[in-house]
């Protein structure tokens, strides 16, 4: 268990570095606001970019990865829109905003690092196939669901959603990202050096500084809310969402490493992106940041445990 551990502990040291800058009063608000801007908007978007850009595309990859993951990312939308709705009696646009925290997992912040540090650097590639859709697959579903949902109260034509959708989806840096970087590996685009060493410089920064800020925001957002559907959130993200894409890359047999890639992404808790997207509508916004807090020190433990399940 040490061993795993010290697998995981380093990337929550980095998040816990930030956390206690904060607390300490030499991470203010708007340095924490500032650090998350330039690696939301900046460097990760780059680091997306790179990475699809230079991502092969050939035949060896596997569809089940994304078929694995989804069909689980998808399922625990579902249950955490139901449950909060039929279990929890939230209203549809709260019980939206909850059913994304059961969906977004933090597939890049804390995904990427722990797959490397676990599995080395080549074992990305299935990462960086599942981070190719899961900023336009969940906000897609989101946005929609939201949109839907606001629509029936306000009384807007079935025929606006489609634009509003699209609309909400490319205002994202992280889609914009992954958009450009499937351009140009489709494009074969090529890069002068110097713009790519530079590209390489952001990239080197996004996760630890995202991580760090990350602590940051975890501070301002005191646990809050109903603890009753945070509890949900934490169970649908770590248990149920690895859970059914363990039992889905049996059934279509991934390879090992396809395998590892796929359940240790959806092992991990909940993005600050669910936060981004209660806060863009104004739901249930106590309870994503607190699900975003509690999911992410539990997942020390879970992430440990299901890194001793892999084959």
């Amino acid at each position: 268990m040490f061993a795993l551990l010290s697998v995981i502990l380093p990337v929550f040291l980095v998040i816990g570095a930030g956390y206690l800058a904060a607390w300490k009063g030499g991470f203010g608000d708007t340095a924490v606001d500032g650090l998350m801007k330039y690696t939301q908007h900046y460097a990760i978007p780059c680091l997306l970019f790179r990475a699809l850009w230079t991502l092969d595309l050939g035949p060896e990859i596997d569809p089940f990865i994304l078929l694995s993951f989804y069909t689980g990312s998808v399922t625990c939308f579902t249950v955490g829109l139901l449950g909060a709705r039929l279990v929890f009696h939230r209203d549809w646009e709260d019980c939206v905003a909850i059913g994304f925290c059961c969906l977004f997992a933090n597939s890049v912040m804390l995904g990427l690092p722990i797959t490397e540090r676990a599995f080395g650097t080549d074992a990305l590639a299935a990462n960086y196939l599942i981070i190719a859709l899961h900023s336009p697959i969940c906000y897609g579903i989101g946005i929609t669901a939201m949109e839907i949902v606001r629509a029936r109260g306000a009384g807007t034509p079935n025929s606006k959603l489609p634009a509003m959708v699209v609309r909400a989806m490319f205002r994202n840096a992280l889609v914009i990202g992954i958009l450009l970087g499937l351009f140009a590996n489709l494009a074969s685009v090529q890069l002068p050096a110097v713009i790519t060493d530079a590209l390489d410089m952001m990239v080197r920064s996004a996760l630890p500084a995202a991580l760090f800020g990350m602590g940051g925001v975890m501070f301002r957002y005191r646990p809050q809310g109903d603890f009753r559907v945070i509890a949900m959130i934490c169970a649908v993200s770590l248990i149920l969402h690895p859970a059914i894409t363990w039992t889905m890359g049996t059934l279509t047999g991934l390879s090992n490493g396809a395998f590892r890639s796929a359940v240790l992404t959806a092992a991990m808790a909940p993005g600050i992106n669910t936060y981004v997207f209660a806060n863009m509508y104004g739901r249930a916004r106590r309870v994503a940041a607190s699900g975003v807090l509690f999911a992410t020190l539990l997942s020390v433990l879970t992430a440990a445990v299901w890194l001793a399940l892999l084959p």
